[in-house]
């Protein structure tokens, strides 16, 4: 294979800081909606209650019987911003890049499955009309392309570390 462009490298990187934005400012949304209270009464914070309830695809079942069980909805409640905050943060620092990557993808996979788009007609609380592709399989895609074209050799703090571990040691005694 060719070597990429600047171009082609500038883009890849692009897609990942970007990528890697939505995932953590969906989580940081997450982690900033705690229980409050106004006026005594308390206000829940984020919960995926809803989604799951809401699940249609082939496990809905599964989804179900999570937001159903305290425990485990509260796990997925503490579970799911955290885990998009650091699949983000990840991403847009080039920091353990391949890790991130496939956390965006488990992630993805789960909220593709969890509703999968079949009725191709437009669905309430969406902006259009899916049928088998929609935003979150996109998305999935474009992760495994930045898996595939290694984007932490070509600009993040993973090339920075992996830079200074590739130097000969006496290169660097040398240099002291």
């Amino acid at each position: 294979m060719d070597r990429l462009s600047g171009f082609q490298a500038a883009s890849l990187v692009v897609m990942r800081i970007l990528i890697g934005w939505h995932f953590f400012y969906e989580g940081y949304y997450k982690l900033m909606l705690p229980g409050w209270t106004r006026a005594g009464r308390p206000v829940a914070g984020w919960s995926a209650a809803g989604y799951l309830n809401a699940a249609t695809g082939p496990f809905a079942g599964v989804f179900h019987r999570l937001a159903h069980s305290a425990s485990l909805a509260h796990a997925v409640d503490v579970a799911v911003p955290i885990g998009l905050t650091l699949v983000g943060l990840s991403l847009m620092l080039g920091l353990l890049t391949r890790i991130g990557c496939v956390g965006a993808l488990l992630f993805l996979t789960l909220f593709y499955v969890s509703a999968p788009p079949l009725a191709g007609l437009p669905q309430p609380q969406t902006e259009g009309a899916y049928l088998l592709v929609n935003k979150n399989l996109i998305e999935l895609a474009a992760v495994l392309t930045l898996l595939a074209f290694r984007t932490e050799r070509l600009a993040g703090l993973d090339r920075l570390f992996a830079f200074g571990r590739s130097r000969p040691v006496a290169t660097r005694s040398a240099a002291m």
